[in-house]
């Protein structure tokens, strides 16, 4: 068929069929690939004087193919592709040119297969499906020896197995059948019957007195089940009689089928019986709390420059914190968990963390300590944070603890003890032992080259996190594909607010038809936010980077999770968090000889040095692959290729038929996420285990506390318009490609009832490969709850598509938080297919109804600005570059620095480039209502039903209400009334397109695109950064602490000089040897500051914008 002629180039992308009809440079050469926006619809790519022009191949409902061509020329209909190509090889066809020169498909290199590759092993076919088809008397003369080699076989291994303890009559029934009838089940399969009725008749022989016990014990069972359980809801009931049903029904059914559902009522007896004894005696068994220990941290506090030695217990299960000075002291001075109010981590100082808390007369209290090392200010701050969560009485949680985790175990069985992955213990960044009671509320566990079966390493990872946290965690979902493994746990108490699981895997082994290689991945909604995990393992060898980047591209674009009906976006744009898993199986990118060298420089943690010639670090820096992904800062070693049962030890050579191979010492196993603009998300932990030793890999883990947000429920008359908006404006997007196609813009978002069409734009410039489109519309959004509380943690996901082909050359996505305070201009870096294809900038506007936001438990934790002044109420904690800021950029950095990976400033997914807090998401949810596009004449755009949602039918009419204009609409905009378009009005016919054409270049241009923030982002003289005021260090406590805010000057005879202005170099706590950090950071004022980010002055943190 097509998939084995020459022009036809499969799932290929739009642009490398540009490419490779640009390098062709021949009049009427042509290609032929699939639609990437129809589904079983092809694009005929065509090139005629230095342009590609491309043509739609659809299907009609007797699936003939027809091309789109020109106008007023007659459509002809095919049956398949090749008859469609030889008739278009004729001219006056309606093309451009008629098609004459193939453009053949590359040969892709051929990948040697690895030991350990194939799937599990299944017994061998008695008749090979590859037998000669001869004469029906052939076929049975070839049939008869493969019977008797079988029969040979088992009677063989009969001989050597003793059965004396088996009953005559079961001895005599397997032997008759491994001498006789196996033969003619092998029969039967080749007759087309894979049922084997003579095995499934001994085992119903076998286990005939099973069933007759199983059918006595049942009554007894279900009688027992009657006593312990509870009164149950309607449909539980219906469960139950389910279970009961299928076991007792039919006698007949398979011995394993009865067997297992007699496990199930067994296991639910356990459980009903377990709950009811746990409650009677008031012990929850950790189902839905878990039982954290108080834990004392020993700690200094500085008053007046005076250090005090004092001990801070916490009691997460009462939710008090002692103050008590020593360590078996009285506990009479605490503070309940609403009295304190935030935590401020010090930046310049790792180990010094401020605590605000609220005193009897209702008075703001700092209070200042030091903790012996950094994990233990991380432990104490997990501590309380957890202790919030647990007795905040919000009936659901706006964060959750999220723990990641992979390890290739290399075909080798785990060791009985793996408590320290789950518990992120270690070498890297990792938990304190005091932090190691507190459970994940969700575990993701990715393996590779996983020996077990599916339902043995499920139990035994759960077993595992019962031991350490005393919870049966529930399992959400699992995929499997081959030897590669996810697994998602969640706590019990979760098991309601999670839904719309999905499940896949794409394999990318040899010729991407072989499951050794490839990914397996998970998605579903907790609450209002969408989550997508993928763990991959791609393909091995120092030499075949590429290779593996292809085999990112291929899992990012054919992995099938999230909406369906968002079809313009791939999974990185599908979710609010996605997080990326797995053996990437990137090397470092150094010669073989230095293998010494290498391993030289781990046993000196002289890591960063190595992590420079990392390949994936390298590829990311390049925008090859994992364009705009975020990782945690690497502080482990490699961790492959180990000798198994030890840690100390790196084999790096290794011994095949073609030679010695190298394998030097990696960072193979990884974690990347990526996660919507300005959300919550903040990394605890990065790091590997180095006491699991059964494989050539070390296990990795990662820990994320991830804001999450829950269905939300408005207010304000359901039944009358909303008073909300959403603007676009000015908006210009440069686009990386030769065509000269019309484009226009699609906005999608669960926050809109439907997807909004916008008019098209207008192509201004073609140069370099580069085409400047300005969608000079205004467009205005009406979003379905207008409350602020739920509009401002949306995000309007943006696809720009081509007239002719409604195929997306560019996806993005734009936090409406960020238009918070006013008309906010954005500049976004556009991608498609993971690849970087351009960007967009413009304007947004936010008009949301009258409310106010309620504070977020995620920002009870803060990082400080060490001025000393920040005191004040948690309204009032907001760090000076919180401010509103006039054509802010929230685009995401375009590579890493060598050597490093991508780390956060602050607790929280927003890049240097933007505010130092952090912000929620919010997804689908509420009551719907129309959405309106008005273009420049006013009338109503396009409008096409959200996938999202329904059509829904409302009543009323608008509110009389005054509405709440968040945002002051600059003089040039006009903020026309919402209006609903026609709901009858039928969906939009084809009409002839535009084709595209794509004009060739020789020379590749270097500078690909304008950076953003260019053309387009800038908004005046708002968005100079202002003086940089440099501050001094504060120096240590031995200094007297003069120079500290709040503190008492010296006397004159005691100060350093006549000067009042700090010493040049004062000690910094930062080159003590206590710090148990190897690697200095820099101090704050030597930091590169984004252009974005208003410099820090010398005004008073008071002025900041608080918090809505």
């Amino acid at each position: 068929m097509s998939s084995h002629q020459p022009w036809y180039h499969g799932n290929i992308t739009r642009s490398m069929a540009e490419d490779l009809l640009s390098k062709e440079a021949k009049d009427g050469s042509f290609l032929l690939r699939d639609s990437e926006s129809i589904q079983g619809a092809y694009a005929l790519c065509v090139l005629y004087q230095n342009c590609v022009y491309t043509y739609r191949i659809l299907p009609n409902e007797e699936k003939k193919l027809s091309v789109q061509a020109s106008e007023g020329v007659p459509i002809r209909f095919f049956s398949v592709l090749s008859d469609l190509v030889e008739a278009y090889r004729k001219e006056n066809m309606g093309l451009v040119t008629h098609l004459q020169y193939t453009v053949q498909q590359q040969e892709e290199a051929e990948e040697e297969s690895e030991p350990n590759t194939l799937p599990p092993q299944l017994p061998p076919r008695n008749i090979p499906g590859s037998e000669a088809r001869g004469s029906p008397g052939d076929s049975a003369r070839e049939a008869e020896p493969s019977r008797l080699s079988v029969m040979d076989t088992y009677i063989h291994r009969l001989q050597h197995i003793d059965m004396s303890h088996i009953s005559e009559a079961n001895q005599m029934a397997i032997q008759e059948y491994f001498c006789s009838e196996v033969g003619l089940d092998a029969e039967q399969v080749q007759n087309g019957n894979p049922t084997l009725p003579n095995l499934k008749k001994l085992l119903m022989n076998i286990c005939k007195s099973l069933n007759s016990e199983i059918s006595r014990t049942l009554p007894t069972l279900e009688a027992l089940l009657k006593v312990v359980e509870q009164p149950l809801s309607p449909g539980a009931s219906r469960i139950r009689g389910q279970v009961k049903d299928q076991v007792s029904a039919d006698a007949s059914q398979p011995v394993h089928f009865r067997l297992e559902q007699l496990t199930k009522m067994i296991c639910l007896i356990e459980e009903k019986t377990k709950n009811t004894v746990f409650e009677s005696v008031g012990y929850e068994g950790g189902h839905r709390k878990s039982l954290i220990p108080p834990v004392t941290f020993e700690v200094k506090s500085e008053s007046l420059g005076i250090s005090t030695k004092m001990f801070l217990k916490v009691d997460v299960e009462s939710g008090k914190v002692y103050f008590k000075k020593s360590k078996d002291g009285p506990e009479d001075k605490y503070f309940v968990h609403n009295k304190i109010l935030q935590l401020v981590k010090s930046q310049k100082m790792h180990t010094k963390l401020v605590v605000l808390v609220e005193t009897e007369k209702e008075k703001t209290k700092r209070q200042e300590f030091v903790f012996n090392d950094t994990k233990k200010r991380e432990g104490f701050c997990q501590l309380l944070q957890q202790m919030k969560n647990k007795h905040s009485g919000k009936p659901e949680p706006d964060m959750i603890s999220v723990f990641v985790g992979t390890w290739n175990m290399g075909n080798a069985n785990p060791p009985s003890n793996i408590t320290s992955w789950f518990q992120s213990k270690g070498l890297g960044k990792t938990h304190d032992d005091t932090a190691s009671q507190i459970p994940h509320d969700i575990y993701v566990v990715g393996t590779q080259e996983d020996p077990l079966g599916e339902k043995e390493w499920i139990d035994t990872v759960k077993a595992t996190l019962r031991d350490i946290t005393n919870i049966s965690f529930k399992q959400v979902a699992t995929q499997t594909l081959w030897n590669i493994r996810i697994v998602v746990l969640a706590k019990p108490e979760h098991e309601n607010r999670i839904s719309h699981i999905f499940c896949d895997s794409v394999k990318t082994g040899i010729a991407n038809a072989l499951g050794n290689k490839g990914a397996v991945a998970v998605s579903f909604m907790f609450n209002g936010t969408s989550f997508g995990f993928v763990n991959s393992h791609l393909t091995s060898g120092s030499e075949k980077k590429i290779r593996r980047n292809q085999n990112y591209v291929s899992i990012l674009r054919f992995l099938n999770l999230g909406d369906k009906k968002l079809n313009p976006f791939d999974i990185t744009c599908r979710f609010t968090h996605l997080f990326w898993l797995g053996d990437l199986n990137y090397r470092l990118d150094l010669p073989t000889q230095e293998a010494e060298n290498i391993v030289m420089k781990i046993k000196q943690q002289n890591y960063q040095e190595l992590l420079s010639r990392d390949q994936l670090n390298m590829e990311r820096a390049e925008e090859n692959v994992f364009l705009n992904y975020e990782e945690e800062e690497i502080t482990f070693p490699p961790t492959y290729r180990f000798e198994r049962d030890t840690r100390e030890k790196y084999v790096y050579t290794k011994a095949k038929a073609t030679g010695t191979k190298y394998n030097l010492p990696s960072w193979c196993d990884r974690v990347l996420r990526k996660s919507y603009p300005l959300v919550h998300v903040a990394c605890h932990s990065y790091g590997c285990t180095n006491d699991i030793m059964t494989s050539d890999h070390s296990p990795v883990f990662a820990t994320f506390d991830v804001g999450v947000t829950s269905q939300f429920v408005s207010k304000n008359d359901p039944t009358k318009v909303s008073e909300g908006a959403v603007k676009f404006m000015n908006c210009v997007a440069v686009l990386m490609t030769k065509s000269k196609t019309k484009f226009y813009i699609e906005y999608h978002s669960s926050c809109l009832e439907k997807f909004v069409k916008g008019p098209d734009g207008e192509n201004q410039e073609n140069t370099e490969g580069f085409i400047k489109v300005r969608f000079g519309s205004l467009v205005e959004l009406t979003p379905i709850i207008a409350d602020p509380e739920y509009l401002l943690d949306q995000h309007i996901l943006i696809s720009i598509k081509s007239t002719d082909s409604d195929e997306s050359y560019g996806e993005t996505c734009v936090a409406l938080r960020a238009a918070e305070s006013n008309y906010t201009e954005f500049s976004e870096v556009l991608m498609h297919h993971g690849e970087r294809t351009g960007t967009l900038t413009g304007g947004i506007q936010l008009r949301t109804s009258e409310g106010k936001q309620t504070e977020k438990l995620y920002d009870f934790i803060k990082v400080g600005d060490d001025s000393g002044t920040s005191k004040g109420k948690p309204g009032d904690h907001m760090t000076k570059c919180s401010q509103s800021e006039k054509g802010w950029n929230f685009s995401p950095r375009a590579g890493i620095s060598a050597g490093h990976g991508v780390k956060d400033v602050a607790p929280g997914n927003i890049s240097p480039k933007k505010t130092r807090y952090d912000h929620s998401v919010q997804s689908p949810t509420g009551k719907a209502s129309s959405p309106v596009l008005r273009s420049e004449d006013g009338q109503p755009a396009e409008m096409f039903d959200n996938p999202l949602y329904g059509s829904t039918s409302r009543g009323g009419k608008d509110q009389d209400t005054p509405r709440k204009d968040q945002l002051s609409p600059p003089e040039f905009f006009p903020f026309p009334k919402s209006s609903d378009p026609d709901p009858d009005r039928p969906p939009p016919v084809p009409t002839p397109r535009n084709r595209s054409f794509t004009c060739t270049s020789d020379t590749k241009p270097q500078n690909l695109l304008p950076t953003p923030g260019g053309s387009g982002g800038s908004s005046g003289t708002s968005l100079q950064p202002t003086a940089y005021s440099k501050k001094p260090v504060v120096p240590s406590r031995s200094e007297g602490g003069m120079l500290m805010a709040g503190k008492p000057p010296l006397p004159l005879k005691f100060r350093p000089g006549p000067s009042q202005e700090p010493q040049l170099k004062p000690r910094d706590y930062r080159d003590s040897s206590e710090l148990p950090c190897k690697i200095k950071l820099p101090a704050r004022p030597s930091q590169p500051l984004p252009k974005d980010v208003p410099h820090e002055t010398t005004q008073s943190p008071k002025t900041s914008r608080p918090l809505k």
